[in-house]
């Protein structure tokens, strides 16, 4: 857990750095792979950290995961964990997925309503 504010920002900006790296492969890479995020409570952190990485559509996401991309987006996020200097995470735990067209049909399209789910 980081001891203070200045801490959790410097945290921040790091994993937000690297994980837009890892965000910019990955569209490099990935059919229908759109864009990603990230959440965390820095009170709880690392453990609460989470990386949701956001397809499309159901479709694509379900034929990126059918193909074992999974895989390689669990990678792309331990290099940019690593990069940011953020140890102790479960990938399994940590890295979720997830499409516009679900945030759209479950929750309106209301992401910051989704994400508030993502964090358990």
């Amino acid at each position: 857990m980081p001891a203070n504010k200045r801490d959790s920002a410097r945290i921040e900006r790091r994993l937000v750095a690297t994980l837009t790296e890892a965000c910019e492969m990955a569209k490099a890479e990935i059919t229908g792979f759109d864009w990603l995020t990230h959440t965390v409570d820095y009170d709880a952190f690392p453990q609460s950290l989470r990386v949701i990485w956001v397809f499309e559509t159901r479709a694509s996401k379900e034929q990126a995961l059918s193909c074992g991309q999974d895989t390689r987006m669990r990678a792309l996020t331990a290099i940019a964990l690593g990069e940011a200097a953020v140890d102790s995470v479960q990938l399994e735990r940590c890295v979720r997925f997830d499409s516009e067209e679900e945030c759209q049909v479950q929750h309106g399209g209301d992401w910051r309503r989704r994400l508030s789910g993502h964090q358990g």
